[in-house]
């Protein structure tokens, strides 16, 4: 009984993401894709530069995928990367200008989604949905 309770909780968490993650990805302005987004959004609220270990580790992803997203975003002048002077194995990225107007333009873009579902509740609904995803998340580690 407990272990159904917890398929039927993780099948609406996944079914959620893949309807979400599809409806963000159609909203996007074209050329910026899921990760880049999450990643300009990363970045615009660390007020410190970032390492793309640290990157990796935030967002849950390999260094492999940060890196591959990392150049898409230098090559479109979103993002500054610059070495270390002590250390010339490690990068720092910041967020460049052209980076904080391509995230407010994806804000924008996807204003209209995250309305869809707000506007259908109250906000106490919405503070105890993320209350519940918060302490779900922090369970998985």
């Amino acid at each position: 009984m407990k272990n159904d309770l917890a398929i039927a909780i993780f099948s609406e968490v996944l079914a959620i993401d893949q309807r979400l993650r599809t409806r963000l990805s159609k909203a996007l302005p074209k050329g910026l894709e899921l990760s880049h987004f999450s990643v300009l959004n990363h970045l615009f609220a660390t007020t410190t530069e970032c390492t793309p270990a640290s990157l990796a580790t935030s967002l849950h992803v390999s260094r492999g995928a940060i890196s591959n997203t990392l150049t898409r975003l230098e090559k479109n002048g979103y993002i500054h990367i610059r070495g270390d002077w002590d250390d010339a194995r490690k990068k720092y990225i910041t967020l460049s200008a052209a980076g904080k107007l391509a995230r407010e333009m994806a804000i924008k873009a996807v204003d209209p989604v995250f309305n869809e579902f707000t506007d259908s509740k109250q906000p106490e609904q919405l503070k105890e949905i993320l209350s519940s995803l918060r302490s779900l998340r922090q369970d998985l580690g």
